[in-house]
């Protein structure tokens, strides 16, 4: 294998290709129709959670500056810092990190079952045409089962991150990105530059 095939944007896919491209389709559908990206999982995984939420909601690969139209909306009403909003603000693809709200994951753990902490804010903010991506390194993470049995109750597309098992995550997900691996240290460096992809992809469809 030469150094650049080794480096191409497909061999980063790690063999994923198709669920990849069906989850950045997926995503710009659900733009289109002004829905939003929901994601969870625990640990090293609710860190990619709260990557990808930055990745979407401001400028990744690509500047996304304002339009005329919405520079003179802020002009109308900012005063002063006309200019600041104008030339800072970006546009923002809605994403949501369902592991960043503590005072209401640990609400519902104490009030409901700790298993319930995803799930519950499913059910409270998703809407069909939404998306979920449930990312689970072994497929079997409770918390995240329970989120995706959720979206799917409610017509939320649910994308599922995993490793080469899948677990029981994968038989409930529309799509199962399944990396080749079941070292949870190696799933997640894979998870990295597939999520890179999807987010850089679905950003160019709205703002190259």
């Amino acid at each position: 294998m030469t150094n650049d095939t080794k480096n191409s944007p497909n061999s980063r896919l790690f063999g994923c290709d198709k669920a990849v491209a069906e989850t950045i389709a997926a995503l710009i559908s659900c733009y289109q129709r002004h829905g939003k990206l929901l994601v969870c999982g625990n640990g090293g995984s609710a860190a990619d959670a709260e990557h990808i939420v930055g990745e979407m909601m401001k400028g990744f690969c690509l500047p996304r500056r304002l339009s005329d139209d919405d520079k003179a909306r802020l002009a109308s009403v900012a005063s002063d810092d006309t200019e600041l909003l104008a030339t800072k603000l970006q546009y923002g693809l809605a994403a949501l990190s369902l592991v960043s709200h503590s005072a209401l994951i640990t609400a519902t753990a104490n009030d409901q079952d700790g298993q319930l902490i995803f799930a519950q804010q499913v059910w409270g903010i998703g809407q069909a045409g939404d998306v979920l991506l449930a990312i689970s390194t072994s497929g079997n993470s409770q918390n995240v089962l329970l989120a995706a049995k959720a979206a799917r109750a409610k017509n939320i597309l649910v994308v599922g991150l995993i490793g080469a098992s899948g677990g029981r995550l994968a038989d409930i997900c529309d799509i199962a990105i399944k990396v080749p691996s079941d070292q949870v240290a190696e799933i997640q460096e894979m998870h990295l530059p597939i999520y890179h992809h999807i987010c850089a992809s679905v950003e160019a469809h709205f703002f190259a």
